[in-house]
């Protein structure tokens, strides 16, 4: 699956003053690692939103998501965010919010 451009854009902008940030595709997408660990990707026009084991029930509660099952596994701390619900910036940035709190607590790779 290709990955949206303008989805790739808005999260390099919303993710650019991280140190230690790097984009690496992956999973057919376009993923941010910051300090080496997965964070977020543009899954098509879907965000994949790596939100912690702990998170993710609330996570799934929120509209517009869904696991996050690559393999025919779904993956633990992960979910996948419609793009329509991340289409304001404000939306975004709450989801980002999220994923940089549990990333954050992870050692660097």
């Amino acid at each position: 699956m290709a990955y949206d451009e303008g989805l790739a854009h808005r999260l390099g902008e919303s993710l650019g003053d991280l140190p230690d940030l790097a984009t690496k595709k992956m999973f057919g997408t376009l993923v941010f690692l910051w300090r080496g660990n997965m964070l977020v990707g543009a899954l098509g026009s879907d965000l994949l939103a790596r939100v912690g084991p702990e998170a993710q029930a609330d996570a799934l509660a929120r509209p517009g998501t869904r696991v996050f099952d690559f393999t025919g596994k779904p993956m633990k701390g992960w979910v996948v965010v419609d793009g329509e619900a991340i289409s304001e910036d404000e939306a975004l940035e709450d989801w980002l919010a999220l994923c940089r709190e549990f990333v954050e607590a992870l050692p660097p790779k």
